[in-house]
């Protein structure tokens, strides 16, 4: 048998069968010319040659592009829409040792995801971004993409995209040239054989920059979609060797390589227990914590009032308090587009245990400041649990005999020490007298850190002693153990 020379073969780092469907698992399983295949394709042999399979991670979002984890045999991450370059951020700074890709559409990228490629870029994080431009959207139907061209037609935009309506087609390899740190942007097509060849050339570079840790690279595609323009693929190619490369010019926009020096490389990640010092939660010492399963606490509390009110302040102290008790420790705030007599509410939760989710849904604790909150929130309490109400008695209606409820009127008591906002304050001070929750010393040095004033910190210390010196005069006994078991 004569010799001969083999041209072309499967690369490394594809798997030997492409599941995504149960026929035809030799092959990738785009359209008939897309442009997916061929870009697989040049970044798989990147990949191979910097021989680097070990190394990569391919991070895919939502769009044709996201079916790459069924081709690379890699390390894959898929993203929310628009998400890629944040989630390769994370990647490259946690495991800096990697070749991070971010492979994105121009509806993800070009669309929701601007401003995430935009500060990514414009930070100059070490990833290597893959940009695949069709001009239109694949995945969901045609409609006009942020770089459809003037006139086309698409299921949005029926009689041609017009300027005055949708604007004019985004250049996103000219709006990253705006910045500064990005080291490598190209744009190439794949409308013929000389392109595609050239289009592998730029991608092996734009890999390499980032093996050297050269910085920020991007390299746009121009690519065929056949299927959602109608086309055949021979029309599809000619459209983008001169209808898309007449409105996206190819070349190069950003080439720094020679003079880029490589990024230095990041301190070191603090130790797990230096983390405490750090986060001024002490010396450390877990003995404090709550932890183990005859002690294991989930306090899941709702704050809820009108805006002004300290509904958020209230929940601060809460968590930084139990922060400093040793808890795990979460906070979120909601509130209406009126700031001021609006509605606010907030959620914390302080356990014993990693917590699954900040939502507090069924409260074991409600602090209702107003009437409409106390309205809305009760019937979601836990059986057992206990709600505290800013009122001299508890709304007709309002009552439940599976809980613990104490009305007291919170903003009068407040009044009396001259500043009726530290109602929320006052509060906290009858629902530290009511539970074993977080201890004093606790609560005061959490105020002492939210509290920048001097003066309002004494009357808030004096608050919380009033809102104690209240609850002990009422009937409510300490809270048990079925309130806190988890």
């Amino acid at each position: 048998m004569g010799s001969f020379t083999l041209t072309h073969e499967r690369p490394d780092c594809f798997y030997d069968r492409f599941e995504r469907k149960s026929e035809l698992q030799h092959q990738t399983h785009y359209c008939p010319g897309c442009g997916h295949g061929i870009v697989h394709k040049l970044l798989a042999e990147a990949i191979d040659g910097l021989g680097v399979q070990d190394r990569t991670i391919l991070v895919s979002p939502v769009g044709c592009s996201v079916f790459g984890y069924y081709y690379f045999d890699v390390g894959n991450v898929q993203a929310a829409h628009g998400r890629a370059p944040a989630v390769a951020t994370a990647l490259k700074r946690s495991l800096p040792d990697k070749i991070v890709v971010a492979y994105q559409g121009d509806g993800d990228l070009g669309a929701i995801g601007t401003a995430e490629i935009v500060h990514a870029a414009n930070r100059g994080e070490a990833i290597t971004v893959i940009f695949v431009n069709n001009g239109i959207y694949g995945m969901t139907g045609g409609q006009m993409a942020p770089t459809t061209p003037l006139g086309k037609k698409t299921a949005t935009t029926p009689f041609g995209r017009d300027a005055l309506n949708e604007g004019y087609p985004l250049h996103i390899c000219e709006l990253l040239a705006s910045l500064e740190a990005p080291v490598f942007l190209e744009r190439v097509g794949l409308g013929n054989n000389k392109q595609i060849m050239g289009a592998a050339k730029v991608l092996r570079k734009a890999m390499e920059n980032q093996v050297k840790g050269l910085g920020f690279s991007l390299v746009e595609v121009l690519s065929p979609c056949p299927t959602i323009w109608k086309m055949d693929p021979v029309e599809a190619q000619r459209f983008v060797r001169e209808e898309m490369a007449a409105v996206f010019g190819i070349g190069n926009y950003r080439d720094r390589t020679a003079t880029a020096t490589p990024r230095p490389a990041r301190p070191a990640p603090p130790k797990l227990e230096e983390l405490p010092g750090i986060l001024g939660l002490g010396n450390g010492d877990r003995d404090r914590l709550p932890c183990g399963e005859t002690s294991a606490v989930d306090y899941r509390i709702r704050v809820a009032g009108f805006g002004g009110q300290g509904v958020l302040m209230l929940g601060e102290v809460l968590a930084e308090a139990g922060l400093d008790a040793g808890y795990h420790v979460s906070w979120l705030p909601s509130y209406g587009p009126e700031m001021r007599s609006g509605t606010s509410n907030c959620h914390v939760r302080l356990s014993s245990r990693p917590i699954d989710s900040p939502l507090v849904s069924q409260p074991n604790v409600l602090l209702a400041l107003n009437e409409p909150s106390l309205h809305k929130f009760l019937p979601g309490v836990e059986p057992g649990g206990i709600v505290l109400y800013n009122g001299d008695a508890i709304p007709e209606g309002c009552g439940r005999g599976d809980v613990r409820m104490v009305a007291l009127p919170f903003t009068r008591i407040a009044d009396q020490i001259g500043v009726s906002k530290a109602a929320n304050i006052v509060i906290l001070g009858a629902l530290l007298e009511a539970t074993d929750l977080v201890e004093n010393e606790q609560a005061t040095a959490a105020l002492h850190k939210l509290v920048k004033s001097p003066k309002w910190f004494d009357i808030d210390v004096q608050a919380m002693e009033r809102g104690r010196e209240e609850m002990r005069k009422t009937t409510m006994p300490v809270s048990d153990d079925y309130l806190w078991g988890v």
